[in-house]
């Protein structure tokens, strides 16, 4: 998220970054490159000069001149008004009544229908009930996945008939959801290839008839500026509350997020960043400005952790290991996995603060190497995982074989688990969990 438009970021503040002492042409030069930067990126034009403005004025204040590290100051003045784009305060969502009615809307392909059913799963894992509504009745298709997706993530769904009306079946969902006691509903509406009046005018009536509390428009990151005329469309004829946006985790140059709410006003609320149930975070506007300046985003690291570990399972060896002071290669095999499950390597070392300008070697963030550490140790037989000391040249030869490793590549993982055994022996007793240990074995 934001890789292209933080890598570029990053080098035009370097500069500034590590002078002892700046003057006013410096800062000037320093920041027509962040304005190139930031044009480059496909951040609309006024969205653009505003943010350089404020960030001239604050910086060309006597404080910043005058300041022990003028750069880092800039950086934070930059930070600052990243966030400001993205809006001052963490989004919510307004869940008023019983059902809250949240109406999503988009056009056909942003992701709107699996954006639905992430938000559901998010709600369902805040406490809330949530009910899924189908009510994208021009395409059979539309149902179904829906259906799926609720089927996956535990969460009824209402779907109305193919080719039925959709304000119909929008009441009918709002009615069980009620009798059922659910306590939101998240509307999945049907969709264009592109804005149309018949489209908006179908939308206006479903909105009126279930009155939602939310209107979230499901924005596709990988159109650019397109993006952002969409978005106006969609505001002027419902009046939008927010903005889901979707393909973060492509290439997208990232101006799409950063100009929305400077032209329409109004708030990004989440952002996907993957394909999976879990792929969708929010959108705080600190958190967002960190990332793209590779500071790392330590909450969305701890988020991800508690959707993907199992808590009995890390319970056991966070006791094993901190209690017992043992590690072994079984309880390994469980924490590699849990780890998995946080999402690509790459993705969560750039919520590492700092990591983000780490040169790891490509082949090292590699998912296919989990996969083959993971063959590994499946080779082995049980006492072979719990007593590694055993594993003399003929049964590593066999473990090589038998998961179509290397011994080479045996060796590797055995003697980095050594180490980490006696990092853990040290940290023992100074550590309230393991934190991210479990995927030191892959950085080597």
């Amino acid at each position: 998220m934001f890789d292209e438009l933080g890598a570029k970021l990053d080098g035009a503040l370097k500069k500034l970054r590590q002078r002892g002492v700046l003057t006013e042409p410096m800062i000037k030069e320093g920041l027509r490159e962040v304005r190139r930067v930031l044009l480059e990126a496909d951040v609309n034009f006024q969205v653009t000069r505003d943010f350089l403005g404020r960030v001239q004025e604050r910086a060309l204040g006597e404080q910043v001149l005058k300041a022990v590290s003028p750069g880092q100051q800039i950086v934070k003045i930059v930070h600052d008004e990243l966030a400001h784009l993205f809006g001052d305060d963490a989004p919510t969502l307004a869940l008023g009544g019983r059902p809250s009615v949240i109406l999503m809307v988009g056009l056909q392909g942003s992701g709107k229908t699996t954006t639905t059913a992430k938000l559901a799963r998010r709600l369902g894992r805040a406490g809330q009930t949530p009910m899924l509504a189908a009510c994208d009745l021009q395409r059979p298709a539309a149902i179904e996945q829906l259906q799926t997706l609720g089927g996956q993530i535990g969460t009824p769904v209402a779907a109305g008939e193919f080719g039925g009306d959709p304000v119909a079946a929008a009441l009918a969902a709002r009615e069980r959801a009620e009798a059922e006691g659910h306590s939101v509903l998240l509307v999945d509406t049907a969709g264009r290839l592109q804005i149309d009046e018949e489209l908006m005018a179908e939308l206006r009536r479903v909105r009126d008839a279930v009155e939602p509390s939310e209107i979230l428009l499901v924005a596709d990151a990988m159109t650019g500026q397109e993006a952002v005329t969409i978005a106006e469309g969609f505001d002027q004829a419902l009046g939008l509350t927010g903005v889901v946006m979707t393909k973060m985790d492509g290439d997208a140059r990232g101006g799409a997020a950063l100009s929305i709410r400077g032209v329409i006003g109004k708030p990004i609320k989440f952002v996907g960043v993957g394909e999976g149930v879990d792929d969708l975070d929010t959108a705080d506007p600190q958190r967002l400005a960190g990332r793209i300046l590779q500071m790392g985003d330590v909450v969305g690291l701890v988020e991800r952790a508690q959707v993907a570990f199992d808590e009995e399972e890390q319970a056991k060896l966070q006791k094993k290991v901190m209690g017992q002071g043992r590690f072994t290669l079984e309880d390994f095999l469980v924490a590699m996995r849990q780890v998995q499950k946080m999402g690509p390597l790459e993705h969560i070392m750039k919520l590492i603060p700092g990591a983000g300008r780490m040169k790891i070697p490509a082949a090292n963030m590699d998912p296919k190497r989990l996969k083959h550490v993971e063959a590994i140790i499946l080779s082995m037989t049980p006492e072979e995982r719990r007593k590694p000391e055993i594993l003399n040249a003929s049964r590593r030869a066999r473990i090589a074989k038998g998961s179509g490793r290397s011994v080479a590549e045996v060796n590797r993982l055995l003697k980095q688990f050594k180490e980490m055994q006696g990092f853990l022996k040290q940290m023992k007793g100074m550590m309230g969990g393991l934190g991210g240990m479990p995927g030191l074995p892959f950085g080597g």
